[in-house]
């Protein structure tokens, strides 16, 4: 079987509302926008999903699902954010998960799509992909250039550090905010 597993960020910064071309959506939303456009440009029946949150930590949600609307729920309606303690992001504990995930499955079978803002990314530590990821594909949402105001800082896509997380896992970024 083919797979897509989703690493979505459900950190309290993807609420804030400077997303979309427009940046007026919030990002959770534009990340769903984003999720859903995929899906439809895909022939859906041909693979498996699964959706790892991550925030403080990472917990994956649903595994191998063929349900469409189970991953659309999970990617707007459920407030993930309170299954995790309050505390910075860790982009890397979602991607030390996603790798757990998918360590069993067969070898090039697997398409990683990580949809956060990226504005806590550690410079080392980076988890190593297990053979069945493919294709990796990063993907920003919120404004990169006017952050908005959370936790005592301003929050804003870190375009250049996806870029970096892009590159070090041999996949591809986009910007979530473009048509």
């Amino acid at each position: 079987p083919k797979h897509i597993l989703v690493v979505l960020d459900v950190s309290p910064s993807m609420h804030l509302v400077d997303a979309g071309p427009t940046k007026s959506i919030s990002r959770t939303a534009r990340a769903r926008e984003l999720m859903e456009s995929f899906f439809e440009r895909i022939p859906l029946e041909e693979f498996k999903v699964s959706v790892v949150a991550f925030y403080n930590g990472a917990k994956p949600v649903v595994i191998d699902t063929k349900d469409f609307e189970v991953v659309r729920n999970i990617l707007g309606d459920l407030p993930l954010n309170f299954a995790f303690p309050a505390g910075k992001t860790k982009l890397f504990d979602g991607l030390a998960e996603a790798a757990k995930v998918a360590k069993d499955w067969n070898p090039r079978s697997t398409t990683l799509i990580v949809l956060s803002d990226g504005d806590t990314v550690p410079a080392t530590g980076m988890p190593k992909m297990p053979p069945s990821v493919r294709s990796v594909l990063i993907v920003g949402v919120g404004d990169s250039r006017t952050g908005k105001f959370i936790d005592g800082r301003q929050s804003r896509q870190d375009i250049p550090t996806l870029k970096q997380l892009a590159a070090r896992l041999g996949g591809a970024f986009h910007d979530g905010n473009e048509k």
